[in-house]
């Protein structure tokens, strides 16, 4: 069953004006328009409200729940086994729980059609019971979180992200979960976790189809230092292309042969070894070799001196 609360267009005046403290008015703002709870026949009776929340109401001892006991503290006691709800302990939470969301659900209902500021006061007196019996069943089923999810392998999936849908999953549960059918919640809950960690792996999976390998801004390399080297490398060519045109380095007619056919500086030119040169021009490899370490000691006096002076 469900309640709606819509605000009214002078509803956050009086949300703000409700003449409630500074500390309650942030809780009254935070209920959600919509509640909602699991019917139950008891809720009709004018007793139940004080047999679960009376002065008279047994008090539940919810053990407090420890983040990863699995890693104690080096001078802490041996720490005793969690204690399980019993069965009627359970079922009174539950009870709490829905009857704080029905209480809560019919006042939010009133207020919508009639603001008081006296209402607004049980509403957060109700909101604060329904969160209060929540964080108790949720601290008392924690444990199942975490046992579930131990056993639970999922590719690509961390342990800290398997407990974080075991908890949705738990949360969503405990919203549903009827205690009149005579179920225990546990048996309810885990198939709840298990379906949560199933569509989590559905999930994955297609993501790891669509996405197989992870984008990491680190390994992306930038072709901006590539594409310079290759300018810088083109203008160089230019520029010794340039100095051979005009023979402004002074070199002889061999020389100038062996520069152009070596390094491929004609238009359209083919790299050649030292014994290609050699052959083509009727010379020996070292004596190719000599003329061509004298010919680019030449170039280089000449590159220096018209393109890198300051």
């Amino acid at each position: 069953m469900t309640y709606s609360f819509v605000e009214n267009s002078n509803s956050k005046t009086s949300k703000s004006s409700s003449g409630l403290a500074p500390e309650l008015q942030g809780i009254y703002r935070s209920i959600p328009e919509s509640i909602s709870h699991v019917p139950h026949e008891s809720f009709e009776l004018p007793a139940t409200e004080h047999e679960l929340f009376g002065t008279g109401s047994a008090d539940i001892d919810i053990p407090r729940w420890t983040h990863f006991p699995e890693v104690p503290d080096d001078d802490a006691p041996a720490r005793k086994a969690r204690k399980a709800l019993s069965k009627d302990e359970e079922r009174r939470l539950f009870l709490r729980f829905n009857y704080a969301r029905y209480r809560l659900g019919e006042l939010t209902d009133k207020q919508r059609k009639r603001f008081s500021g006296r209402r607004s006061e049980e509403m957060v007196r109700w909101y604060q019971h329904v969160q209060a019996t929540q964080a108790s069943i949720v601290d008392a089923n924690m444990a199942l979180v975490m046992a579930m999810a131990r056993r639970t392998r999922i590719p690509h999936v961390d342990f800290p992200e398997l407990v974080s849908e075991g908890n949705m999953a738990l949360l969503r549960a405990i919203e549903k979960f009827d205690v009149s059918r005579g179920f225990k919640f546990s048996t309810y809950a885990c198939r709840a976790i298990l379906k949560g960690f199933n569509r989590m792996a559905t999930k994955t999976g297609q993501y790891v189809q669509r996405f197989p390998t992870e984008f990491d801004p680190e390994m992306e390399r930038s072709d901006y230092d590539v594409l310079k080297h290759q300018i810088q490398q083109d203008n160089a060519v230019d520029d010794l292309r340039e100095v051979l045109s005009a023979n402004r380095a002074n070199l002889t007619d061999v020389e100038r042969t062996v520069v152009t056919e070596r390094f491929a500086l004609a238009s359209g030119g083919k790299k050649k070894t030292l014994s290609e040169v050699g052959r083509q021009i009727g010379l020996t490899t070292e004596r190719v070799r000599q003329i061509q370490k004298k010919a680019l000691a030449k170039l280089k006096t000449t590159l220096n001196e018209e393109y890198l002076a300051a």
